[in-house]
């Protein structure tokens, strides 16, 4: 058993040496599967421990397959190997024809003869690595398991991560509110800041939380935030909450309901920033600006709860901002709870009965359950459902009472897949915000009935097919005047359909982000392009055809997309001279 001292992401240099160790036993000794535990309480770094070494150039570098699982306290056995299973067999399938017991074989099979890394994020007791265990070959190949856990009573090559000293807490509190704050961090409240630091009791989580809190107050402020950790005598964990708590009371109020949003999500899922923003907007939660645009200003939301020390930055996008985000353990488990305690939202993974004026809905399980509790849904105004896949009960249950649904604005079956065609009870939602929806298949034929989301700004389109797949929009698109966000995953837009009508369609003037349409470079692909002329991101696929001369000059002519930031091409095309055209406009920055 080794003994870690405590670690986050600004203390590289403190658990650097134990980052060595723990990739030396990954890489070296017995060449029969083995296992490595980091154990140690709620907050303490074992997670940012882990992730160090799991993306370690020379770890990523030894093992041919490497998977990452977050288990949490309840957890779902099928949920869970279908996430190692996808991550890795990317092109792996889900049937609702498969049994739980076939997964652990399925697995096994993925894994045959692959040096491989598995890493079990937040294991909460040995029974939940019982019942994964069986899915690893033993090899003889030098693979491994690697988990962290709260549970010392977890056996393997144990790595315990030990409290802050006193005096590393507060070195981490005064970087965590030097680097948060726009002035210079004042002296004076050194004295302050050494009896808080100390009152965070060792943990990394709770000091950089607080460091947070204290950056936008003055000293008073700092005395207020001493004097409330004071009169809270009582464990680590619960001092930990309590510093939650007071980090929520101190947020503005339109950052409150952002905050607990992320309560919606799966426990340590990377959520895209951009999905995030669209659904914030369609839930209403941004104050109206007319020199900023929605997009604009929850950007500002989310760069706000990062530096509060809320949110942690996943990946970063090439030119600049935030890709991904997600939020520690424990305040997820505090999203949850105030958001369930203040009627915001409800978490479910069965039936339930009530409240009866319930507002948002996260649901997780098999929906026959959801269908029972359809009573409770006449008011609901957002769901999102949590499942990996719908069997084509599921997608029954769920179409039955879409008719029960009729004021819900946020929709999102974005990471459930329901089949191979659109619903066309799903256009019976007129007031819907945000629709993201998920199929299989190679052709998708979507309703001229979707015209009648007349409210629609967002709508994500995902196409689970490992070969060519395309989406065929209506001529009716063009008359969803309120769209601003229109994007398919997975699949090639086609909007020939649309062409006939382009002279006497409408134009979506308020389109910012448009991807994967397919044009035909030519005039007819300037003609299109002028029904979105704000576009701000643009993903497409460019083919040739009898226009796409060398005289055309297509690309040039785009310049009329004045408010172009990023354009992204796909080119499929056998005359070189059309590459000479192919500049970018002034102004793309992508």
């Amino acid at each position: 058993m080794w003994n870690v001292p405590g670690c986050d992401h600004d203390r590289d240099h403190d658990f650097k040496p134990w980052v060595e160790v723990i990739i030396n036993q990954l890489k070296g000794g017995s060449m029969q599967l083995d296992m490595l535990s980091i154990v140690g309480m709620p907050g303490i770094g074992k997670t940012t421990l882990a992730q160090k070494v799991y993306h370690d150039p020379s770890v990523t570098s030894h093992f041919h397959v490497r998977a990452w699982c977050c288990i949490s306290q309840t957890y779902n056995k099928r949920d869970l190997l279908s996430e190692i299973l996808a991550c890795i067999d990317q092109k792996a399938q889900f049937s609702e024809t498969k049994e739980d017991d076939d997964l652990p074989d399925i697995i096994r099979k993925n894994l045959k003869g692959k040096k491989y890394l598995i890493f079990l994020d937040d294991v909460w007791d040995i029974e939940a690595w019982h019942t994964l265990k069986i899915s690893f070959p033993d090899d003889a190949n030098g693979s491994r398991i690697l988990l962290t856990s709260r549970d010392h009573e977890i056996t393997g090559n144990r790595h315990v991560v030990q409290l802050l000293t006193d005096d590393e807490s507060w070195e981490l509190l005064q970087t965590n509110v030097a680097n948060a704050r726009v002035e210079v961090y004042p002296p004076e409240l050194n004295v302050l800041g050494r009896k808080i630091a100390r009152n965070c009791k060792g943990l990394p989580l709770s000091i950089v939380i607080i460091s947070g809190i204290l950056a936008t107050l003055d000293q008073a402020g700092w005395v207020e935030v001493l004097n409330s950790l004071s009169s809270n005598i009582v464990c680590d964990t619960d001092q930990c909450k309590s510093i939650l708590e007071l980090s929520y009371i101190h947020l503005p109020d339109h950052l409150k309901p952002c905050l607990l949003y992320f309560g919606a999500f799966r426990e340590d899922q990377a959520i895209p920033t951009q999905r995030l923003k669209w659904l914030w907007i369609a839930e209403g939660f941004v104050q109206k600006n007319e020199s900023k645009s929605p997009e604009e200003i929850v950007e500002g939301y989310i760069t706000s709860l990062i530096k509060r020390s809320l949110v942690t930055v996943g990946k970063q996008r090439s030119l600049g901002g935030v890709k991904t985000c997600h939020i520690h353990d424990l305040l997820h488990v505090f999203c949850k709870g105030k958001a369930k305690d203040i009627n915001f939202l409800q978490l479910s993974k069965e039936a339930f009965d009530g409240p009866h004026h319930l507002r948002r809905l996260s649901y997780g399980s098999d929906l026959k359950y959801i269908a029972k509790s359809r009573i409770f849904f006449t008011r609901i105004r957002s769901l999102l459902l949590r499942c990996n896949y719908f069997s084509s009960k599921d997608t029954d249950y769920m179409l039955s009472f879409v008719f029960v649904l009729k004021l819900l604005r946020v929709l999102d079956l974005g990471n459930t897949e329901i089949g191979y065609t659109f619903p066309s009870e799903l256009c019976l939602l007129v007031h819907l915000r945000y629709l993201a929806v998920k199929f299989q298949g190679r052709k998708l034929k979507i309703p001229s009935s979707l015209a009648n989301l007349s409210n629609l700004e967002t709508l994500l389109l995902t196409v689970h097919c490992f070969d060519r797949a395309h989406c065929l929009l209506p001529d009716a698109l063009w008359n969803m005047q309120k769209l601003r966000h229109l994007h398919v995953y997975g699949a090639f837009i086609d909007i020939r359909l649309a062409n006939d009508s382009l002279d006497s369609s409408s134009t979506l003037y308020d389109l910012a982000t448009f991807s994967t349409p397919k044009f035909y470079l030519g005039q007819s692909m300037v003609q299109m392009m002028r029904k979105f002329p704000n576009v701000r991101e643009l993903k497409c696929r460019l083919l040739e055809s009898e226009e796409s001369t060398g005289e055309s000059n297509a690309i040039a002519e785009m310049g009329f997309l004045t408010q172009l930031e990023s354009l992204k091409l796909t080119l499929e095309i056998h005359n070189l001279e059309v590459l000479k055209i192919l500049q970018p406009a002034d102004g793309v920055e992508e």
